[in-house]
């Protein structure tokens, strides 16, 4: 890879997970395989008193059980190590900005990431203290992590505070989903063959699937998750910006604000959910006690940090209809939820069957079927039919299967490594942009407002299935069924 631009990368949230476990392991990748890093630098930030020594070891730990084997050797963690400095600061404290002014005080003219691995509460006061400091420069951006906001109040309330002081064009709204690599075939699927173009509407797709699956519990996030629950830790954020992707017009070139505009007309035309809509079109679920991998597990009400009788939903299923031409009376099923059968996440696309079966073993109107995989292996498979050996003419489903790892022969980029990288050579692309979000919080605030203003508690399912019965109940009364079901 050729020479990175040079940069300053702040780390709020620094000894948090999010940084140990997933940011800097993807910068180590990017630094391994970039050619001269000599204009890195990267400063984690964060309130717990210690030394850049004493950080440098909870890194390195950290990359022993993040990082494979395979792909972490000392001689590189040395020389990624040489570009990481730590500074203990209180982000609500304008007088502890100082010392990073004074760390970045020959650094005006080199580009500048301020990363807010934060809660979004703070993300107001943090961006107010870097202007008070000085600190915001034309070359600065500022990258904030979801959920941003809990509702379209809270979200204008964030991004009104963080517009006063950074422009839009500098201020990257990031969805790690967006980053993986499947999602970008997605786009080179659709726009990049002549093939699916002239299927890809109404005539010849007869529903879509969105899965977005867990098999981990909150785990040590209840009191995060509680707050919050699968609604708008996935559904608002992941599976819609998947949703706007997979249903959007073809854009006139892959210039940032092109492909936005396009997904935000997608999100424009979602059908709205009224209270009777959300009682018949949206299962909301509870995972109690249960087992998976052979492993007992408990149920939500028994993690820690989660209140007595919480009617916080752990999974989510909804029929969403898009109102325009081209998907008018296709149905879209979203279903996400933790303490699942598996793990795993994938857009399942279901053509129309022929409209008559005329071979043997077609009988029951075998669909086409395109499966995008996005975890835990990334890749693509077409269903077809095709004959049978033998002298019989009979046919039965097969798959066409692109498996990325095993046809590029190559380690496939972290969805992090491509954000990162992004966002420091300024490209938007794939980062919200206002209106998208709020369009987002638009649509699903009223289905919370409905789940309030009822009394309905949520329908529980044992951990290690694929949910609340109500769930394959929902598309069944459509005349479908989700995948693993057909």
């Amino acid at each position: 890879m050729a020479q990175a631009p040079c940069f300053d990368l702040v780390f709020f949230g620094g000894t948090g997970d999010l940084a140990l476990r997933k940011l800097l392991p993807a910068l180590y990748y990017r630094h391994r395989d970039t050619k001269d890093c000599s204009g890195w630098r990267i400063i984690a930030v964060s309130r717990q008193p210690m030394e850049t020594a004493a950080y440098l070891e909870l890194v390195h730990e950290a990359f022993q059980r993040f990082i494979p084997a395979k792909d972490f050797d000392e001689a590189g963690w040395q020389r990624f190590s040489t570009r990481i400095e730590y500074l203990s600061l209180d982000g609500l404290n304008p007088d502890d900005y100082g010392l990073l002014s004074h760390t970045l005080a020959d650094s005006a003219d080199r580009v500048r990431v301020f990363y807010l691995s934060t809660a979004a509460s703070l993300f107001a006061a943090i961006c107010e203290n870097l202007a008070k400091a000085g600190l915001v420069t034309d070359l600065s951006r500022v990258v904030l992590e979801k959920p941003l906001g809990f509702s379209l109040e809270s979200a204008t309330a964030i991004n009104e505070a963080v517009g006063r002081i950074f422009r839009e064009p500098q201020i990257f709204r990031i969805d790690h989903y967006l980053g993986k690599e499947t999602v970008q075939n997605l786009i080179a699927l659709r726009f990049g063959n002549s093939i699916f173009e002239p299927l890809w509407h109404r005539a010849s797709i007869r529903d879509v699937q969105i899965t977005l699956a867990e098999t981990v519990g909150v785990g040590d996030r209840g009191e995060y998750y509680d707050h919050y629950g699968a609604l708008r830790d996935m559904v608002q954020n992941h599976a819609l910006q998947l949703l706007c992707i997979m249903a959007m017009e073809p854009p006139s070139s892959i210039d940032p604000d092109e492909i936005r505009d396009e997904k935000l007309k997608v999100l424009r035309a979602l059908r709205p959910f009224t209270p009777e809509d959300v009682r018949n079109k949206i299962v909301r679920g509870q995972y109690r006690a249960g087992a998976i991998d052979g492993k007992a597990v408990p149920g939500y009400l028994d993690e820690t940090g989660i209140p007595e009788g919480s009617t916080t939903e752990t999974f989510v299923s909804m029929r969403v209809d898009v109102d325009n031409w081209r998907w008018a009376r296709v149905p879209f099923y979203i279903r996400t939820g933790k303490r699942m059968q598996e793990r795993m996440s994938e857009i399942v696309i279901n053509f129309r069957a022929v409209p008559h079966a005329i071979l043997p073993g077609n009988d029951a109107g075998a669909v086409n079927r395109l499966v995008i995989r996005l975890q835990p292996d990334e890749g693509i498979e077409l269903h077809v039919l095709a004959k049978v050996p033998g002298a019989d003419m009979r046919v039965k489903p097969v798959k066409l299967d692109l498996d990325f790892a095993e046809t590029f022969k190559t380690r496939q980029w972290d969805a992090y490594e491509r954000l990162l990288m992004d966002v420091i050579s300024g490209n938007l692309t794939l980062f919200m942009r206002r209106d998208e979000l709020d369009a987002a919080w638009q649509w699903v605030d009223p289905i919370h407002a409905a789940w309030a203003a009822g009394s309905e508690a949520p329908k529980t399912y044992s951990s290690g299935t694929w949910g609340p019965t109500a769930s394959s109940a929902l598309i069944v009364r459509d005349g479908l069924s989700w995948k693993e079901e057909t």
